[in-house]
């Protein structure tokens, strides 16, 4: 019996992604992050666009996985459906190796949080949340502390399956004053903001190109904000480097 140690199994994760990038080769492949519900309807949306798509998730018994019959990815095709057993930093060597389009962020974390941490010495700005939360209406406030803040039009109820986002709030049925983007942009100018792009109603997807400028710019900051939107809610995390 061979047991690996946690260095060989990280050199093991290393090789395969390493190899993955040299049979792939080509820039059409999605990354979705997270294999459960909405991991799920990302499936189903490639499905539905004929889209090749590679699902990560660190359990290899995943909701996707089980429902979609979803392989292991050893040699990847142009419009193939394959798993990779990781975390997020599987996801971000798959990232700089792969250079999909889009990523799928349906891991409920702020991924491009998360991806920053993990490419840099952070800790926590709560100063700077503090900062935003002063120049935010109360009514969308939903949680912070430890340096994140998550803000919402639909602060108090459940939002609707499939949304397509109208300019009116079908939870609250009330008027949304002006996209949480520009909400959040004007909270805190200085900040880095991504955008979920609506791929489908209820979906969103981070454009990969969009999260390589946000990790170049942090490279020359000391200290920032990233916030991540789409039209109905978004989330700030501030950083300052250790």
């Amino acid at each position: 019996m061979i047991i690996f140690s946690i260095w060989d199994k990280y050199l093991l994760n290393r090789l395969s992604i390493h190899f993955l990038s040299l049979t792939l080769g080509v820039d059409f492949m999605n990354i979705i992050a997270g294999g459960g519900k909405y991991g799920c309807e990302a499936v189903e949306y490639h499905r539905t666009q004929k889209k090749g798509f590679l699902l990560v998730d660190k359990d290899s018994k995943c909701l996707a996985v089980t429902k979609y019959n979803l392989k292991p990815a050893l040699k990847i095709e142009e419009k193939g459906e394959y798993f990779f057993q990781g975390n997020m930093h599987s996801v971000l060597e798959l990232m700089e190796e792969l250079n999909p389009v889009y990523l799928f962020p349906t891991a409920p974390i702020h991924v491009a949080a998360e991806l920053a941490k993990l490419k840099f010495k952070l800790k926590p700005w709560p100063e700077a949340i503090n900062s935003i939360l002063s120049d935010l209406p109360p009514s969308v406030i939903l949680k912070s502390g430890r340096g994140n803040l998550i803000v919402s039009y639909n602060r108090d109820a459940d939002c609707i399956d499939k949304c397509r986002t109208p300019p009116f709030c079908p939870s609250t049925k009330k008027s949304k004053p002006c996209t949480m983007d520009k909400l959040m942009r004007f909270a805190y100018p200085k900040g880095i903001f991504l955008v979920s792009y609506q791929m489908a109603p209820g979906m969103g997807a981070l454009k990969v190109s969009e999260l390589v400028t946000f990790f170049n710019r942090v490279v020359k900051e000391q200290h920032f904000v990233v916030g991540t939107t789409c039209d109905c809610h978004g989330v700030f995390s501030a950083f300052q480097k250790e």
